[in-house]
């Protein structure tokens, strides 16, 4: 026997759950009673890759209580936890579709064992995200379920997260209206002009916030940005801002302390031209945290001021997204320095909170997982310690982000300008004797030993006396992937440290290979900041003179 949800969707008997107006109102009742404590570090948890992907089907119920567990004893206050794919979920729906239940043949095993474990763990009694929500609560942390609120959808037995909502109504596409190349990213999202496609998104976070003892509820709107037809982005505004409102009013209803966060580009203008008038939604005091974010890996220079001006003057809270890949040619994941840097400069712009979005790709995590997590919550202690920034530029897998100042075309007699931002107070820390060396990096590819290039910072020339160039024009062994060129090092002295806050670096071809073709580019700007704990006291990374002279003895 089958029944059917109130969109439709066909749901096999034993997924089908009564009570649910009963269970919603206990559930309100002991929320509206108990105020929670408002988290600082959120940690995005996406459900599959180190959990439902990993474990030999079926999943035991301790290793699905693995996601919470991974992390105690971190400053970690909140699990984001995703509700599957978005199109389709990992957790027993009534609403919805259970990811892959449509599926007769797999053309893809790591999504086909999704679908076995959380199938055997929902008969087994187990629903993951109730265990979640378990686990999270009896060990002191909150649980914010998210939804990818936007996802595309491909054909019919290829696409097999795909839900059979999205697979029978493909003319609810934003494509669908014509007039739109088909390589448009949004091409094969949602059309959130359709009030079908608003009551499908919508009945899976009232279900959730119905059913689950979660405290809040994440709308992740920035995984594909696109929303309306490009021609329909203005009224779409006005259509979005009343649908968040009634998603906003849903959890506040089901329990006042319960909160709304969504995850947006850290550009207000780029929300605007998508339909995200988070201006207004600020206005309205429609949402309880906003969380901005800009490319697919670390973004030390990102830039929160315009949002968090935008929300001084409502309820809503400004966490920032620090993300832990940096697919550089040398680094695949963040090291402790970058991840102080990245984080000191959040801090520094006067953010409420920190969100570790994708640090999951870590696991199995190790001791330099946990090292990094521990002192994000504390500028002041990561004031005086070492930090590594670095001016985002294209690297291996995400070539295509717009919005960079590097890679730059550097012309002969024709200046470029590379702005950067820190948060060290490095005349502070030198006066108590605790800035041990500053080192400013910049690879220039396509450049040879004869080429003559000036530097400038903050308008002061970087002495030859002070440089050390490094020639990595080949290479025969590489880390991860080919980036060839110069490093022109620059050891600086206290008079010419970047200061604290904006920082401009000129770079200047006087003088060009005249017998050479290709184009000079900037390819990377790095400024690592090296302190001694104490003054005079060795770094952690020199020899031990003193254990060095006993063992001669």
């Amino acid at each position: 026997m089958k029944r059917r949800s109130l969109l439709g969707t066909i749901i096999p008997a034993g997924l089908f759950h009564t009570g649910i107006v009963n269970e919603s109102s206990k559930l309100a009742h002991s929320l509206k009673t108990k105020v929670r404590k408002k988290p600082k570090i959120m940690f995005y948890h996406d459900g599959r890759h180190p959990l439902i992907y990993m474990y030999e089907p079926p999943m035991q119920k301790e290793e699905l209580q693995a996601a919470v567990d991974e992390l105690l004893g971190t400053p970690v206050d909140a699990i984001m936890f995703t509700m599957g794919d978005g199109r389709t979920v990992l957790h027993d729906t009534v609403v919805g579709e259970l990811w892959g239940q449509n599926i007769k043949k797999w053309p893809h095993l790591i999504f086909r064992r999704a679908y076995q474990n959380a199938k055997s763990l929902i008969q087994a009694g187990h629903d993951p995200l109730r265990v979640v929500c378990d686990r999270a609560h009896s060990k002191g942390l909150l649980v914010y379920p998210v939804l990818l609120v936007q996802q595309g959808t491909g054909k019919r037995g290829q696409d097999v997260r795909a839900s059979e909502f999205r697979l029978n109504n493909r003319h609810l596409e934003i494509g669908a209206a014509g007039g739109l190349n088909a390589s448009f990213p949004g091409f094969h999202g949602l059309d959130f002009k359709h009030k079908m496609v608003r009551e499908e998104r919508f009945a899976l976070i009232k279900e959730t916030m119905s059913r689950y003892p979660v405290d809040g509820f994440e709308l992740q709107l920035n995984y594909l940005p696109y929303y309306f037809h490009p021609r329909e982005v203005k009224s779409g505004k006005h259509i979005m801002t009343a649908w968040i409102k009634r998603v906003y009013e849903t959890i506040k209803n089901s329990g006042e302390e319960r909160e709304l966060a969504i995850r947006i580009p850290a550009d207000l203008e780029k929300c605007e031209s998508v339909g995200l008038d988070v201006r207004e939604w600020l206005r309205q005091n429609i949402v309880d945290i906003l969380i901005g974010e800009s490319f697919s890996q670390v973004d030390q220079m990102i830039n929160l001021k315009p949002l968090l001006t935008a929300a001084q003057d409502s309820n809503c809270r400004i966490h920032g997204s620090l993300r832990s890949t940096v697919d550089s040619d040398r680094l695949l994941n963040s090291t402790l320095p970058i991840t102080r840097a990245a984080a000191c400069n959040l801090w520094d712009q006067g953010v409420d909170g920190l969100y570790l979005n994708q640090w999951f790709s870590n696991w199995p995590y190790e001791k330099s997982f946990y090292e990094k997590l521990r002192e994000l919550p504390y500028p002041e202690v990561m004031d005086c310690k070492d930090k590594f920034y670095f001016v985002p530029t294209t690297m291996g897998r995400f070539p295509n982000h717009t919005g960079r100042q590097l890679p730059a075309d550097l012309h002969l007699n024709k200046p470029v300008q590379i702005k950067f931002k820190i948060s060290d107070d490095l005349p502070r820390w030198h006066k108590v004797g605790r800035v041990h060396e500053v080192l400013l990096r910049i690879r220039l590819v396509n450049t040879t030993e004869i080429d003559h290039i000036e530097f400038h910072l903050n308008g002061h020339p970087l002495l030859n006396s002070t440089l050390r160039k490094i020639n990595e024009m080949f290479k025969l062994k590489i880390p991860r992937f080919y980036q060839f060129g110069y490093w022109f090092v620059y050891k600086l002295d206290s008079s010419h440290w970047p200061k604290k806050g904006s920082n401009h670096l000129k770079i200047e071809l006087i003088q060009r290979d005249p017998v050479v073709t290709p184009q000079i580019a900037i390819r990377n700007v790095e400024l690592e900041i090296k302190y001694l704990m104490g003054k005079n006291l060795r770094r952690f990374d020199e020899i031990d003179l003193g254990a060095q002279v006993s063992k001669t003895e």
